[in-house]
C-alpha cells in the first residue's frame, strides 16, 4: 500500500473545492481537515455553505495546528484539507508577532515555522499511507498588495504552494470549474 498526495490549485471562486471533493465522491472515507475560523458573519455563511455542500458522511476536523497528529489519530483513509492559504493566514496571526515591524530575519523563522506545519503533515501521511487532497489559492498573478502584510502572506503562501507542489504525486489548476493536471 502507499500513499498519494494531490495539490489543487486555482483562483477565487475557480471550482477548486468542489474538484477536490469530486475525487472522493465514490467514498465516504473521508477526513475532511476544514481550516477556516469563524471570524464574523461573512465567514460563518461560507463555513454554513461548505458544511453543507459536503459529503455529510464524512468525518470532519475544524483545525488547522498539529494536523500530523491527527493524521496519526484518524482511522480515515482518505484526508481533505481545504484550505492551505487560510491555514497559513491562521497561523500567521497565532504567532502574535508584529508582521508589520518584523525584520527579515524574523520572517524567515516565521515562514519556515508554518512550512514546517505542511511537511510534518504530508510526512505523518506518508508514514501513514494515507491519500491526501490540499486545496490552495493561486496568489501572485493579480496586483502587488498595497499593505506590508499582504505581500508578506502571497509571498510566504507563494512558497509553501511551491513545497507543497513539489512533494505531491500530483498538481491541479482548476480554472471556470475545469481541472488542467500540471503534474
Amino acid at each position: 500500500m502507499s500513499s498519494k498526495i494531490s495539490l489543487i490549485t486555482g483562483g477565487s471562486r475557480s471550482g477548486k473545492s468542489r474538484y477536490a471533493e469530486s475525487l472522493y465522491k465514490d467514498t465516504d472515507d473521508v477526513l475532511y481537515i476544514a481550516t477556516a475560523v469563524i471570524t464574523d458573519k461573512e465567514m460563518e455563511d461560507r463555513v454554513r455553505m461548505h458544511r453543507q455542500s459536503r459529503n455529510q458522511r464524512w468525518d470532519t476536523a475544524e483545525q488547522y495546528r498539529d494536523l500530523d497528529n491527527l493524521i496519526y489519530g484518524s482511522k480515515n483513509k482518505n484526508i481533505l484539507l481545504d484550505c492551505v492559504t487560510i491555514m497559513i493566514s491562521n497561523l500567521m496571526f497565532d504567532s502574535a508577532m508584529d508582521v508589520e515591524g518584523m525584520k527579515q530575519e524574523d520572517l524567515n523563522i516565521l515562514e519556515n515555522q508554518i512550512m514546517q506545519e505542511f511537511k510534518k503533515l504530508i510526512k505523518a501521511t506518508r508514514i501513514q499511507e494515507k491519500n491526501l487532497i490540499l486545496v490552495t489559492n493561486e496568489l501572485g498573478s493579480g496586483i502587488v498588495p498595497e499593505y506590508k502584510l499582504g505581500r508578506i502572506f502571497r509571498d510566504i503562501a507563494g512558497r509553501v504552494n511551491q513545497e507543497i507542489a513539489r512533494m505531491s504525486d500530483s498538481v491541479y489548476l482548476v480554472s471556470c470549474g475545469l481541472p488542467i493536471k500540471l503534474k
